[in-house]
C-alpha cells in the first residue's frame, strides 16, 4: 500500500470531480453516499499503509512517493511527493476515519437541503486538502493543503450564505487565517534560504547545523501560522463564529481536521524546535496554556449548544500547544486523537439535538431530552465524561499525560493553569449536559412563552431551516410552536455509537506505566511515533525523574479536579444549591472580539485611510512626480531639436571650440 499512497488523496479527488460533473443528477442522497464512499476508500488505503509500516523495523518506517517534479527552478527543486511515516499515517487514519463518519451523519442531517450535492462537493474537497496537508513531503505541498482547507472552510462556514451573519463568519475565518499564512510563508522562505531545501527530511536532518537564531526564527514564524490555523490567542476569533456552518462542518473543522493542522506542523518540525532557543518552546507553552484557560472561562457562560463546544475546542487546542511547548509531542498527538473522538462525538451529538429540536440551539430552551433522545443522550454523556477527564475514558489519559510533562518540563505555574482549566472544562461540560438532557423540559408545550420570544437563531436562515425540516416531514413552526423533540434516524446515530466506543477505549493507544496496567499495553503510541519525535521529545524519565515517579499521585490530583468541577456544576445546575453566576463579560467572550471589531471600524479604519492617503499622495506622488519631471525636462530639451542643419552645425562648431579650449587651457597641451 505504501507504493500507492497517492490513492489516499486520489479517492476524495475523484469523488469531488464526479459530484462536480454529475452532482445534480445524483441528487439526495446518492451524492452523499458517493462522497462517503470516496473517503472510506482513503481510510482503507491508510489502514493498509499502517500495516505496511508496522511490518518494518522502527528506524525504516519512512517512505517517500514522488508523483512528479513540481518546481524545478535553479537550486529550488520541489516535488509533489508524499511522505508516509508514523506521524502522517496516524493523522491520515483518524482524519479519514472520522471524516467518513461525519459524511454519513451529514447524509442524514442535510437531507432535503436544496444544495445537498454542493455540500458534499465541498466536504470531499476539504478532505482532499487535509490529506495533502498531512501527507506532504515538504512545506510547499503542506502549504497547498493548508490553503485548501482554508478555502473550503470559507465555503462551508458560509454555506447558508443568504444570511449576512453566516457570510461574514466565512469571510472572518478566511481573513484571520491569512495572517497565520503570512508566518507560514516567511518560515518557508527562510528555511530554503538557510538550509537550501523545504523538504521535511532535509530540514529536520539539518536543523542542528543551523544557527540557533535561524532555527528560532523559523520556529516562531511557523508558530504564527499554527496560531492562525489552530485558533490560539490572539487569532482564535474566527473559530466560535464558524458555528454558522451546518453542524457536520463544525464537527469536521473543529474535531479531526483543520484546527489540528497547526499542532501537526509543530510536531513535524520538532527537531527544529529542539534546535531553537529555549524561550521559543516556552512561548508556545504559555500561549497554549493562556488560550486554554481563556477559552474555558468563556465557555462557562455560553448558552448556544455549539458555541460551548467551539470554545471548548479552542481550549483543548491550547492543551495541545501546551504539550508541544513542553516537549510532549507524543502527548500532543495522543490528545489530538482522543479529542477527535470525543469532540466529533459531541458536535455530531449537538447536531442530533438541533435536528430533533427543529433547529433550536439555545440550551435554555431544552432540558429533559434524555427521555425522548436516548441514544443521542447516552453517546453525548460518554463524550462529556471523556472531555471532563474521568477515567477510564480516553480524555483522562491524554490530558493527564500533558499535565505530567508540563510539570516536569515547564514547572508548577503552567501546571496549575492546566489544572484550573481542567476544573473549568469539567464544570462547563457538566453544565451543558444538565441543561440539555436533564432537569425540566423547556420545549414545546413546556416552554415559557415569554422566554420563547428571545430565541437566538442566527446560525441558519429561516428558509433553509424550514426546507430542511420539511424534507423530514416535520412541521415548520420549529421552536416557536407546539412540538415534541424526536430521536435522529439510524444513519445519524451510527456515527455517534462508533465515536462513543472510540471515546471510551481510545486511551488504550497510550496507557501509562501504572502498576496495574500490563506492560505490553503501555506506551504503544510512544513506541510508534518514536522515530519521528525522538529529536524533540522531552525525556521526562531522565530529566524530571521525581515528577515521573509521582505520576500516580498526580493522576489522582487530576481526577479530583475533574470530579470537583462536575460536582460544582451538579450542585448549581441540577440541585440548585445556589444561583448560577454567569457574568455577562464571559458571555461576551471578555469582549475581545467586539474590541477588535471596534478597533477595526474606528481607529483601525482611520489608520488604514491614512496609509492609503500616504500611499496615494506620497509614495505614488514621488513616482508620478519623477515621471512628470522627466517629461518636462524632455519637453524643454525637445525645443532644441529644430531640424535646421545650420543650427546643428553651429552647435557642433561651438562644441569643437570648447574641446580645443579645454585641451589647450585645461590640460596644457600647447
Amino acid at each position: 500500500m505504501l507504493d500507492v499512497i497517492w490513492l489516499i488523496p486520489a479517492f476524495p479527488l475523484v469523488g469531488f470531480l464526479l459530484i462536480l460533473l454529475f452532482g445534480r443528477k445524483l441528487g439526495d442522497p446518492a451524492a452523499g453516499y458517493l462522497a462517503s464512499a470516496a473517503v472510506l476508500g482513503s481510510f482503507v488505503v491508510a489502514v493498509g499503509a499502517y500495516f505496511d509500516l508496522l511490518s518494518m523495523e522502527a528506524e525504516e518506517r519512512r517512505h517517500v512517493e514522488t508523483i512528479f517534479s513540481w518546481v524545478p527552478v535553479d537550486s529550488l527543486h520541489v516535488d509533489l511527493a508524499f511522505l508516509a511515516d508514523p506521524l502522517s499515517i496516524t493523522m491520515t487514519l483518524f482524519v479519514t476515519g472520522i471524516a467518513f463518519l461525519i459524511h454519513l451523519f451529514a447524509a442524514g442531517y442535510m437531507h432535503g437541503d436544496p444544495k445537498f450535492s454542493k455540500f458534499f462537493l465541498y466536504l470531499n474537497l476539504f478532505v482532499l486538502s487535509m490529506v495533502l496537508l498531512v501527507l506532504g513531503e515538504n512545506l510547499l505541498v503542506t502549504f497547498l493543503g493548508w490553503e485548501g482547507v482554508g478555502t473550503c472552510s470559507y465555503l462551508l462556514i458560509s454555506f447558508w450564505h443568504t444570511s449576512d451573519a453566516n457570510a461574514s463568519a466565512g469571510k472572518k475565518a478566511f481573513v484571520t487565517n491569512r495572517i497565520g499564512d503570512w508566518g507560514f510563508m516567511l518560515a518557508m522562505f527562510m528555511a530554503f534560504k538557510a538550509a537550501g531545501t523545504i523538504s521535511y527530511i532535509g530540514l529536520n536532518d539539518r536543523a542542528s547545523a543551523l544557527s540557533q537564531s535561524t532555527a528560532t526564527a523559523i520556529v516562531v514564524l511557523l508558530f504564527v501560522g499554527a496560531v492562525g490555523k489552530s485558533a490560539q490567542l490572539p487569532l482564535y476569533v474566527w473559530l466560535p463564529d464558524a458555528m454558522a456552518g451546518p453542524t457536520p462542518v463544525s464537527a469536521l473543522i473543529h474535531a479531526a481536521t483543520m484546527v489540528t493542522a497547526g499542532v501537526f506542523l509543530m510536531t513535524r518540525m520538532n527537531p527544529m524546535i529542539a534546535a531553537a532557543a529555549d524561550w521559543a518552546p516556552t512561548l508556545i507553552a504559555w500561549v497554549g496554556a493562556i488560550t486554554a484557560l481563556f477559552a474555558a472561562t468563556i465557555a462557562v457562560a455560553q448558552n448556544d449548544i455549539k458555541k460551548v463546544l467551539a470554545y471548548s475546542t479552542v481550549s483543548q487546542l491550547g492543551y495541545m500547544f501546551l504539550a508541544v511547548g513542553s516537549g510532549a509531542f507524543v502527548a500532543a498527538i495522543f490528545h489530538m486523537v482522543t479529542h477527535a473522538f470525543f469532540k466529533a462525538l459531541m458536535f455530531l451529538g449537538s447536531g442530533s439535538v438541533i435536528h430533533g429540536m427543529h433547529h433550536e440551539q439555545d440550551m435554555r430552551k431544552m432540558g429533559a431530552l434524555r427521555s425522548v433522545m436516548p441514544v443521542t443522550a447516552a453517546t453525548f454523556i460518554v463524550g462529556w465524561l471523556a472531555i471532563a477527564g474521568v477515567p477510564p475514558f480516553a480524555g483522562f489519559w491524554s490530558k493527564d499525560e500533558i499535565l505530567l510533562f508540563t510539570l516536569g518540563s515547564q514547572g508548577p505555574a503552567l501546571y496549575v493553569l492546566g489544572l484550573v482549566t481542567a476544573v473549568l472544562t469539567a464544570f462547563y461540560m457538566t453544565r451543558q449536559v444538565i441543561m440539555v438532557f436533564f432537569g425540566e423540559a423547556r420545549w414545546g408545550s413546556h416552554a415559557n412563552e415569554a422566554e420563547a420570544a428571545h430565541l437566538d437563531d442566527d446560525h441558519a436562515p429561516a428558509d433553509d431551516a424550514d426546507t430542511h425540516d420539511d424534507a423530514h416531514g416535520h412541521d415548520t413552526h420549529g421552536a416557536h410552536g407546539e412540538f415534541k423533540p424526536h430521536e435522529s434516524p439510524p444513519i445519524m446515530l451510527f456515527p455517534l455509537v462508533v465515536l462513543a466506543v472510540l471515546a471510551i477505549f481510545g486511551g488504550m493507544l497510550q496507557l501509562p506505566s501504572f502498576g496495574f496496567i500490563p506492560e505490553n499495553w503501555q506506551h504503544k503510541l510512544e513506541h510508534w511515533l518514536e522515530p519521528v519525535v525522538a529529536a524533540g521529545e522531552f525525556h521526562i524519565k531522565d530529566e524530571a525523574k521525581s515528577i515521573y515517579d509521582a505520576k500516580e499521585l498526580l493522576a489522582l490530583v487530576a481526577i479530583a479536579c475533574a470530579l470537583a468541577g462536575i460536582a460544582a456544576a451538579i450542585a448549581i445546575y441540577s440541585k440548585k444549591v445556589r444561583k448560577p453566576i454567569e457574568p455577562q463579560i464571559l458571555a461576551d467572550g471578555w469582549r475581545y472580539d467586539s474590541s477588535i471589531a471596534w478597533f477595526m471600524g474606528g481607529p483601525g479604519r482611520k489608520a488604514f485611510d491614512a496609509v492609503a492617503w500616504f500611499d496615494k499622495n506620497v509614495v505614488d506622488g514621488v513616482v508620478n512626480g519623477a515621471a512628470k519631471a522627466v517629461a518636462l525636462t524632455a519637453g524643454q530639451v525637445r525645443k532644441g531639436q529644430t531640424g535646421n542643419v545650420r543650427n546643428y552645425a553651429a552647435v557642433l562648431g561651438v562644441g569643437v571650440v570648447l574641446l580645443l579650449a579645454w585641451f589647450v587651457i585645461g590640460r596644457g597641451v600647447l
